[in-house]
């Protein structure tokens, strides 16, 4: 009975890591265009295993050299997207440098607010921006609040659009994102904070408003519009929407309590 069940933990073990490395390997290349040549390998791979059955000898070797060139060439070709994609994955846990990306973003907020200028700053979740960061300038670089207050600079090429974020990176300045489509919003509110709700209604981004016109920093999360934040509960709101769930736990915590408690269970133990 123990034999069977360490048999099952080494099962449940193996099903963990691959699944954890075909995780891994979606994280390398979502929202780029290494996603249509992985697209591309795997046809290849399928038509290579249909030949090798039907016995298909010179087609078969054709496709196994361009294979072996099509990996080389993924390496060469996708190395800025295979970078960003080691980069994202370096974002897990305590290795993750967003929290102090975010504490930047929050003393950049109240320096800008202080001087009343004003800023638009997308924070990526799961939903990726990709699309509205092709729309402004590539920058690929640590978010620090220095580099935020010189973007939003006025009278700079990048002040008027938006800064995409993702984990502790600034991916992008001077984006373009969609205004709202609410018709309930009042009429107060300028282009910055309607770009905001628009894009939160369109993704799970977390979006950070200041206002050029009185200083006012908010926060608009699914749609919704927060208004009138001191320093101590910005803060402390954009770090609850980023603070991993308690419930939320790892998928080894949760194989390792599964086959503890098989082990506990076993009779005569």
């Amino acid at each position: 009975m123990i034999y069977n069940y360490i048999e099952l933990s080494k099962f449940v073990l193996e099903i963990a890591m691959l699944w954890f490395v075909f995780y891994v390997l979606l994280l390398f290349v979502k929202d780029t265009r290494a996603i249509q040549v992985l697209k591309g390998i795997i046809v290849i791979i399928i038509i290579f295993l249909i030949t090798k059955e039907l016995q298909l000898e010179t087609i078969n070797w054709i496709l196994g050299r361009l294979f072996t060139i099509s990996i080389i060439a993924f390496l060469i070709i996708f190395q800025p997207e295979l970078r960003r994609g080691l980069a994202r994955i370096g974002q897990f846990g305590m290795f993750s440098g967003q929290q102090q990306a975010l504490d930047e973003i929050v003393k950049s907020a109240f320096i800008l607010s202080k001087k009343k200028i004003g800023a638009l700053i997308a924070i990526e979740r799961e939903i990726g921006l990709r699309p509205y960061i092709e729309s402004g300038v590539k920058m690929d670089s640590h978010v620090t609040s220095e580099l935020l207050n010189t973007i939003f600079t006025p009278n700079t090429p990048l002040h008027d659009g938006g800064i995409v974020v993702q984990g502790s990176i600034i991916a992008a300045a001077g984006c373009l994102f969609p205004l709202t489509q609410n018709p309930h919003v009042s009429s107060s509110l300028g282009t910055r904070h309607r770009a905001a709700m628009g894009l939160s209604e369109e993704t799970d981004a977390v979006l950070v408003v200041v206002s050029e016109e009185t200083g006012d920093i908010s926060i608009s999360v699914n749609g919704k519009l927060t208004r009138h934040l001191d320093e101590k509960e910005f803060g402390r709101v954009l770090s609850n929407i980023f603070r991993p769930k308690k419930s939320r736990k790892s998928v080894f915590d949760f194989w390792h309590r599964i086959v503890s408690r098989m082990i506990n269970s076993t009779p005569g133990q």
